[in-house]
């Protein structure tokens, strides 16, 4: 399977062409994902702690977090994946691919269940944009691309687009000043000269 990741990063990165080809090998989410399939077999076992461990581990190299406990099919991608976290009872089918700072948590210790179905099911060739929060026991459907900061709450089905809605933007009348440097606080100097 090493070489098959290897492959699929490949296949998903344009950065890894000609000679730069031999960089995949520093890609932190091939790291992250090879360090999980260890630690996901000795949890399995049941032995205690050397699974967290080895997770944690891999964690404060590549920024990743993986609990052991979590299950990830073949040919996950997890591209530049520092701020990545995927819960315990996380599932992942085959292809997925993964931008960095997704979350696949719960919805908290005062919702979750201890010993039950917390974190998302995520299916086959599912997409998860930057920043993309999927909480609670929901459902991803096969081949959905989840757009870049998405928040999903409920069941998406399969072939679906979810997005954030995009940020607005306003022009600025020619002439006024930049905004300050205290950007998104309003300052008394702000009111009194009438700035937003």
């Amino acid at each position: 399977m090493i070489f098959e990741d290897l492959r699929t990063a490949c296949r998903k990165d344009p950065a890894l062409h000609g000679v730069h080809v031999v960089e995949v090998l520093l890609y932190p989410g091939l790291w992250a994902i090879w360090s999980h399939r260890v630690a996901h077999r000795l949890y399995q076992l049941g032995l205690p702690l050397l699974p967290r461990l080895l997770s944690q581990l891999s964690r404060a190299l590549t920024g990743i977090e993986i609990h052991p406990g979590a299950v990830i099919g073949r040919r996950c991608f997890i591209d530049h994946g520092m701020g990545v976290v995927i819960g315990e009872t996380a599932v992942l089918g085959d292809d997925v691919m993964l931008y960095h700072r997704v979350t696949l948590g719960g919805t908290g210790w005062w919702s979750d269940t201890k010993a039950a179905k917390r974190h998302p099911t995520v299916g086959d060739r599912v997409v998860l944009g930057v920043g993309a929060t999927v909480l609670g026991p929901v459902h991803v459907g096969h081949d959905t691309l989840v757009g870049a900061h998405a928040l999903v709450l409920r069941d998406v089905p399969a072939h679906s687009r979810v997005h954030a809605p995009q940020a607005a933007s306003t022009a600025r009348p020619h002439g006024t000043a930049t905004a300050s440097h205290t950007a998104g606080i309003r300052t008394p100097a702000d009111e009194k000269e009438g700035r937003p």
